[in-house]
């Protein structure tokens, strides 16, 4: 059943009662500080919280939201209740309406502070198309695949939030046919529409996590692009994975939906064959069917399902925490690229473009194949909020800057 708030939610708004997304935004001169959408507006958590004296009014005063996610689950809920409670009894409004904020007038910051970044490759379709575009002549699938959720460790520091600008990086890579590598630019800046997911309760090291504990320790979802350059990453990845290639920027949502309001969208999960081994197998586990959209200047050029990813969250997370590795409040695990069975549901440009064969058109009738300086991309997705009703995560969005690292061509082994 749908939820009706006395404050004013247009129809088709990302941001209804039923969503109530946490974010950190600061109004003016205003120290940034915690905040939930609603509608077309921001609702400031902390003087609304102190004029209540609730005992949790100080962690919604921090730049960021680490304090109120380590409160743990049963925080999360409680809070959740007395927010919407106050959003669609009519008779808190002389009370909550001071503190909402129109959200053009407002700056939104980096929603949490990332403790640890690891991104995982969980798409069977992406994996199985990039291992034919890169390794041609091989199975696409290495054997491991569908025995457990690969994953690879990035880079705290290089998570930003939406809106930060993509600075072309500069690496190593071997152009087609040359005995030697060379450094400079990356001609071949890719995308990687991905959901992110984001811990709020911490473990102690040596803790193993069960697939059916997720929701204990999962405080909420971002939408994540990974940028990726897959020059140097061809180059590089052998044998040990993603380094350069990945680790320039990982671009975030600033809106973190709560895992609580996407219980409508929670699905049994695919069938997985062959059948798991003990510890990625649970009996609360879920999928979740989230509708994303992938735009290049504004052209839609995807639309990724996450309801046909292979591996779960909760088999992520499980598999993330089997040997003991700890959790942290502000960890953040991706799903790695998002892909459906389609051409129109790819989530990188270089399945798009078929390795950069096949170029997109775009509305102006330029082309591409990967991205070019000034180029814009952003990702947006939705999830049920019930029987009509769809809720929103706002957007990931970052426009590509110029680089300013110099090239240098190497010498091959024994040369002058």
């Amino acid at each position: 059943m749908s939820l009706s708030s006395w404050v004013p939610v247009a129809h088709g708004s990302p941001f209804p009662v039923e969503n109530l997304p946490y974010g950190v935004f600061s109004h003016g001169e205003e120290d940034p500080r915690v905040c939930v959408a609603i509608g077309r507006y921001v609702l400031d958590l902390a003087p609304l919280a102190a004029s209540e004296g609730a005992d949790f009014a100080s962690v919604f005063q921090e730049p960021t939201l680490n304090p109120f996610m380590a409160l743990g689950r049963r925080a999360w809920g409680a809070v959740r209740h007395w927010l919407t409670e106050r959003l669609i009894d009519e008779s808190y409004r002389p009370l909550v309406e001071p503190e909402l904020v129109p959200r053009d007038q407002v700056r939104l910051h980096m929603p949490f502070t990332v403790a640890d970044f690891v991104d995982f490759y969980a798409s069977e379709h992406h994996a199985t198309r990039l291992g034919q575009i890169l390794r041609p002549g091989e199975p696409p699938l290495n054997p491991n695949w569908k025995y457990l959720p690969v994953g690879y460790h990035g880079r705290a520091g290089t998570v930003a939030v939406s809106g930060t600008p993509v600075r072309r990086p500069s690496g190593q890579f071997r152009p087609a046919d040359a005995a030697a590598p060379e450094f400079g630019p990356t001609s071949r800046l890719d995308i990687e529409a991905e959901v992110g997911f984001v811990i709020g309760t911490p473990t102690e090291l040596g803790t193993q996590v069960s697939v059916d504990d997720v929701r204990d320790h999962v405080f909420g979802v971002v939408l994540v692009n990974d940028w990726s350059a897959r020059d140097l990453q061809a180059w590089e990845a052998r044998p040990l994975g993603p380094f350069l290639g990945k680790s320039f920027l990982t671009s975030i949502s600033p809106w973190v939906v709560p895992l609580d309001a996407l219980e409508p969208a929670m699905l049994t999960p695919p069938t997985q064959d062959p059948e798991p081994l003990a510890y990625l197998r649970g009996t609360h586990d879920f999928g979740l069917d989230l509708e994303l959209t992938v735009s290049l200047n504004g052209t839609v050029v995807s639309r990724p399902s996450y309801a046909d990813m292979y591996w779960t969250p909760g088999q992520k997370l499980a598999h993330l925490t089997a040997n003991g590795a700890a959790l942290r409040t502000g960890d953040l695990f991706a799903s790695g690229t998002v892909s459906g069975p389609c051409e129109d549901t790819c989530g990188s440009l270089i399945e798009l473009t078929d390795g950069g064969t096949r170029p997109v058109t775009l509305a102006d009738g330029s082309q591409r194949t990967f991205l070019l300086d000034g180029d814009t991309v952003t990702i947006e997705a939705t999830a049920p909020a019930g029987e009509t009703q769809r809720l929103g995560f706002g957007e990931v969005t970052g426009t590509v800057c110029p680089a300013t690292a110099p090239a240098y061509r190497a010498s091959p082994p024994g040369g002058t």
